[in-house]
C-alpha cells in the first residue's frame, strides 16, 4: 500500500508529514518504557522482519497481489511506541533507498501504514486477549487482520480530502477495503504464525504477552532452573539473547535473499484499485534512481542482494534508533 508521489495535494502531504512528524516524536518518548539494553536489538532485528517479509507479495485475486504492512506485528513484539519507530525506519529506507512509496508522501506513508496500522492492530489485540482470556496468537490474528483494512480507509478518506483526482469516495473506500480484507487474512496469518514461534521459543521477548503467557523456565546443565516472569526483561534469558538474535537475522536474511525471487510481481491492493477507479496516472516518478531503486530493477541488481542490503540498512538504523530511544537504567545481560 505504498502511495506514490502525485496521489495527494501539497497541503495534505505536509499535513500528513506533520502528523506522522509528531507520532514519531512522541513514540520516541514512549518507547523508553518499552526499551532497555536488552531489548532494543530485538526492535532492530522486528524491523529488518518487516522488511523482508513485505518484498513477498502474495496472489489475493485475479491479477491482483498483497505483502505483510507489520504494524500490528511489530506493536506486539516490541510495544506499540517502538512499533510505530520499526515501522518509520522501514518506510524511511524504502522509500529513499528503493523507490518504494514517494519521497513527498512519506508522511503520508508512516501516518496510514505505521500509525494507524499500530494502533489499530494493538488496540483490537488488547481487548482480544481480554475477551480470550489471553490468548496471544488468537489475538494477533484478529488484530492484524483488522489494522490492513483500517488502513486502507483511512487511505481513501485522505485522498477524498486532499487526492489529486476527483473520486467516488464510497466506491473507492468499497474497492480498497475489499481487497484489503482479502490482504489483512495474509497479514493475519503470518503475524499469528510469528508471534506464536516467538512465544514458543522466547515468550519473554513478545511485549504483547507479558503478564499473559506462562513463565519461561530455564534449565541449567547440573539441572538448576531460572524462572523469567514477564514484564521483567533484565532477568530474562540470560546469555541465550545472541543466538536469537543471530537465528532471527538468518531467517531474515533467507527471506528477503532467497524467497523474495519468488513473490508476486502483480500490483497490489492500492496500485490495482488506482488503475481501475481511474486515478493511477495521478502518480509522478520518483526521485530516487539509483541502482537500488525498484529493489535494484533500475541497476540491474538481483532482488535478493537488494534484499540483502535492505536487510543490513534497516537492522542498522533500526537498531540505533531503538538503541537511542531506550531507557537508561542498566540491566544485566
Amino acid at each position: 500500500m505504498h502511495v506514490p508521489d502525485g496521489f495527494f495535494n501539497a497541503a495534505t502531504s505536509v499535513s500528513a508529514g506533520v502528523v506522522a512528524a509528531a507520532g514519531v516524536a512522541v513514540c520516541l518518548r514512549g518507547a523508553r518504557r518499552e526499551l532497555d539494553d536488552r531489548t532494543a536489538p530485538m526492535a532492530g532485528l522486528v524491523a529488518a522482519f518487516i522488511f523482508a517479509v513485505q518484498m513477498l507479495n502474495f496472489p489475493v485475486a485475479a491479477g491482483t497481489s498483497g505483502h505483510l504492512l507489520g504494524g500490528a506485528l511489530a506493536a506486539i513484539l516490541v510495544g506499540p511506541y517502538t512499533g510505530v519507530l520499526c515501522m518509520a525506519v522501514v518506510l524511511l529506507v524504502q522509500g529513499v533507498f528503493f523507490a518504494d512509496g514517494g519521497l513527498t508522501a512519506l508522511g503520508i506513508n508512516i501516518t496510514i501504514m505505521g500509525i494507524v496500522t499500530v494502533l489499530v492492530g494493538w488496540g483490537i489485540f488488547r481487548l482480544v486477549t481480554r475477551l480470550t482470556r489471553g490468548k496471544v496468537v488468537v489475538a494477533a490474528f484478529v488484530g492484524a487482520l483488522v489494522s490492513v483494512p483500517s488502513s486502507a480507509l483511512v487511505f481513501s478518506l485522505l485522498f477524498w480530502i486532499g487526492g489529486t483526482a476527483p473520486i467516488e469516495v464510497g466506491a473507492v473506500a468499497a474497492a480498497m477495503g475489499g481487497v484489503h480484507v482479502l490482504i489483512g487474512i495474509g497479514e493475519a496469518l503470518i503475524t499469528a504464525v510469528t508471534v506464536g514461534a516467538v512465544l514458543a521459543v522466547r515468550p519473554d521477548l513478545v511485549y504483547g504477552a507479558r503478564g499473559l503467557a506462562k513463565p519461561l523456565v530455564l534449565r541449567g546443565a547440573e539441572g538448576t532452573s531460572t524462572v523469567v516472569e514477564e514484564g521483567q526483561p533484565a532477568a530474562a534469558a540470560p546469555g541465550r539473547l545472541k543466538p536469537f538474535l543471530l537465528g532471527g537475522v538468518g531467517l531474515t536474511l533467507v527471506l528477503a535473499g532467497v524467497v523474495s525471487f519468488f513473490a508476486s510481481s502483480s500490483p497490489d491492493g492500492l496500485e490495482a484499485v488506482a488503475e481501475n477507479k481511474g486515478f493511477l496516472s495521478q502518480a509522478s516518478d520518483h526521485l530516487v534512481t539509483w541502482g537500488l531503486a525498484d529493489y535494484g530493477e533500475v541497476g540491474g541488481i538481483p532482488v535478493g542482494v537488494a534484499g540483502v542490503i535492505g536487510v543490513g540498512l534497516v537492522l542498522i538504523i533500526g537498531g540505533a534508533v531503538a538503541y537511542a530511544a531506550r531507557s537508561r537504567t542498566k540491566v544485566e545481560a
